[in-house]
């Protein structure tokens, strides 16, 4: 809501200090806190299928209002200052942004007779596209988007070259919005062409194979004064268009709509021999339908008019990409009949189901993807106990011809074609940073060598280890997948603190990765835990439905016998354990913060969906009733009455809740900041007369930033140096050189 090579020596240990405990004085300041006291109206109320309920908050849903504005404004003049309290805060920031101050580079990847890759120096805002005409030829800048926004806040959103690689058609976002502005560059020149193209959001940038232009979705009938990341309307009629580039947008082409299906978004992607278009409606987060065109046919005059589609699946029961082709004969990625997932063949002449071939049937692990290379090979990558493996294949047979050797980690990038007889791809783990390959396929057997080596500056790997432990699930069903980082002068004792991260949603998997974030944390704090719970794509098909919509307790669950288990094996003691999570995993930090209050010292719960009855009603939210269920749905109502973050909060006798900190921003068009502002308000309004509830409960809601992609860099600094400044002073946690 979206993503390593270990090394062994022996070293010097580090000597772990103990942690300090709550100072008494801070705790009784914090019980003397007062917090806002916005309007509560208590008339607003919904009815869902006979059962009445208040929203007293809900006018928040209008952040333009003064009355909004004026209660963020409140809010952060109470967290503010009670972070920027924290001693340690400049000594943080200083460390955190040297370790962050590392050159990060993506993959290479090869467009005509050229290679691109991006690359961030180390504290730039944006990381910057650069061109050569070679591997060992002088990189030159091709796109600097930090020049385009005094703050950095215009990022790069896409990137798709002509299949010569001639053009760049590169799409901008402002303020982390999710709307974009595409944007068209000649890369021999460095100049751009004079057309924008509008109004675009969840869409690709797919050219046809004469170089002429661009397939696109937008919203045409979205108001473009709104299209800022601050309206909150519901998004509906999304067309697919095409672009002829140096021309305006106004003249063009109107390709696909589905007119009766105002909520359906419409991916598109072109045949690697350029000849068929495919179009691949969703209506959510789970699965979509599969046409296609012969553009051969349909566009043998240009592309003047709306084409006719051939349907080849046309229910919402499985997931479809497409990988490569040889002619007519076209293979895709599915989880039809196949919850690991395979690869299947299916021509064109014959697209009936009852055709299709498998050519990679479904095996034990979970097959993540796959794409065509060096003309007549397939890569596919594979995911075994959250740990990615890579073979070589033939296209023709499907059958290994290589196995990429692999330490314990993730492939976090990767770049091949179908033309090309080389490739690059990423590894990394948590604790390196990443080693980018290259790969000759020209042989008989892949040669691999080392193109580039990440280099952090004050972190050396041999210094610390990584754990995989698999936790019993609660109904006994299962084992719950977790890593937990450490230093290797770590003893489970019980005094460290940890940070607990999960997410457990829509298929996606917490695969290993180096984060300057978490590296930040072991460095200097504690342990660093991350949890694989049902829900996300660990395990397959089998593993995410155990976890969404009537199963999401199951998240939830797995989640909380995760801490258990960290308190229980003495990683951690419940006083110095933070949970946190983002989007998905900001609702799964708040309903966790629900059920358990007793179990944690803290809460950071970043751009969650709190409102789980009415997330469904702005901007894209209608697209995870495949996660969560939806409250017009009378069978689904009760399920999310009862997980729902913003409903569930209640003062216990027994035990106050944990230190809170909500993360949002004013641009957040994915999840709109009304989650947390309502979920804040109801938390402080009822905890408010507690003698009882002494730990802070605050929110921090940033400015020209949204859901989180494409923030730049020096937010994010400052907003994980206010994160673990929130730390230091509400659980009394030690910062450790």
């Amino acid at each position: 809501i979206h993503f390593y090579k270990r090394t062994h020596r022996v070293c010097k240990t580090l000597p772990v200090r103990q942690f300090l405990k709550v100072d008494l004085l801070q705790a009784r300041a914090m019980s003397q806190t007062k917090y806002p006291a916005p309007r509560r109206d208590e008339a607003a109320e919904d009815d869902y299928h006979g059962t009445k309920m208040k929203d007293p908050y809900k006018w928040m849903e209008d952040p333009d209002s003064e009355e909004t504005k004026n209660f963020v404004h409140e809010q952060n003049k109470i967290s503010a200052p009670f972070i920027n309290s924290c001693e340690e805060r400049e000594t943080i920031k200083k460390e955190l942004t040297d370790l962050w101050n590392y050159e990060k580079y993506g993959c290479p990847h090869k467009e005509g007779s050229k290679y691109f890759f991006s690359k961030n120096s180390g504290l730039q805002n944006q990381s910057v596209i650069y061109v050569q005409d070679s591997l060992e030829a002088e990189p030159k800048v091709l796109l600097d988007p930090n020049g385009l926004s005094d703050d950095g806040t215009v990022s790069l959103k896409a990137t798709s070259w002509s299949h010569d690689g001639s053009i760049l058609a590169y799409g901008l976002s402002k303020s982390g919005s999710d709307w974009t502005t595409i944007k068209f560059m000649n890369v021999e020149t460095g100049q751009d062409f004079e057309e924008e193209i509008e109004k675009v959001k969840f869409s690709g940038i797919t050219w046809t194979h004469d170089n002429k232009g661009v397939f696109y979705g937008c919203y045409p009938d979205h108001d473009l004064s709104c299209a800022t990341g601050k309206d909150t309307k519901s998004h509906e009629n999304q067309k697919l268009y095409y672009h002829r580039v140096g021309t305006k947008q106004s003249e063009d082409v109107l390709c696909v709509e589905f007119t009766e299906q105002p909520k359906w978004m419409i991916g598109a992607t072109i045949s690697d021999c350029g000849r068929y278009l495919f179009v691949m409606p969703s209506q959510d987060c789970k699965y979509n339908l599969l046409y296609f065109c012969d553009l051969e046919t349909v566009a043998k005059d240009g592309i003047n008019s709306k084409f006719a589609l051939t349907e080849i699946v046309t229910e919402f029961d499985a997931d479809y990409d497409f990988v490569t082709n040889q002619g007519s004969k076209c293979v895709f990625h599915t989880n039809k009949a196949a919850q690991n997932f395979k690869l299947v063949t299916i021509d064109l002449a014959n697209p009936s189901m009852s055709n299709w071939t498998d050519i990679v049937p479904e095996g034990d692990d979970v097959l993540e993807w796959a794409t065509g290379v060096a003309g007549d090979k397939l890569i596919t990558c594979y995911m075994h106990d959250v740990k990615n493996t890579m073979q070589l294949r033939d296209l023709s047979t499907g059958n290994e011809i290589y196995a990429f050797p692999m330490e314990i980690g993730s492939v976090t990038g990767f770049s091949g074609d179908i033309r090309h007889k080389e490739m690059f791809y990423k590894f990394s783990s948590q604790i390196t940073p990443g080693t980018i390959y290259h790969i000759d396929l020209a042989g008989p057997v892949p040669e691999s060598k080392v193109l580039i080596q990440t280099k952090v500056n004050g972190f050396d790997s041999s210094q610390f280890k990584v754990e995989q432990v698999f936790i019993p699930s609660k109904d006994g069903t299962t084992k719950i997948p977790m890593f937990i980082t450490m230093r290797k002068d770590f003893v489970p004792d019980g005094s460290s603190p940890c940070l607990l991260y999960g997410y457990g949603g829509f298929s996606i998997s917490l695969t290993p990765y180096f984060s300057p974030v978490h590296t930040f944390f072991v460095q200097h704090f504690g342990i660093m835990a991350i949890a694989n719970m049902r829900g996300g794509g660990e395990y397959g098909e089998k593993w995410s439905n155990s976890g969404r919509q009537a199963n999401l307790q199951n998240c939830l669950t797995d989640f909380q016998s995760a801490a258990e288990w960290l308190i229980d094996s003495k990683y951690t003691q419940k006083q110095k354990l933070t949970i946190y999570g983002g989007s998905h995993g900001g609702m799964l930090v708040g309903a966790c913060t629900n059920q358990r209050p007793d179990l944690y010292g803290a809460a950071i719960s970043a751009v969650g969906v709190m409102d789980m009855l009415r997330f469904h009603k702005f901007t894209v939210g209608y697209a995870w009733v495949s996660n969560y269920g939806c409250s017009d749905v009378a069978g689904e109502f009760q399920n999310l009455l009862g997980i729902s973050p913003l409903h569930n909060i209640k003062e216990r006798d027994d035990v106050q809740y944990p230190a809170v900190l909500l993360l949002t921003a004013d641009h957040d068009d994915r999840v709109v900041p009304s989650h947390s502002l309502k979920y804040i308000a109801t938390l402080q309004n009822a905890m408010q007369g507690s003698a009882k509830q002494t730990n802070p409960l605050m929110i921090r809601v940033d400015t020209k930033s949204g859901h989180g992609a494409g923030k730049p860099t020096s937010k994010s600094i400052e907003e994980y140096t206010d994160l673990f400044c929130f730390l230091v002073k509400s659980i009394g946690i030690q910062y450790r050189k």
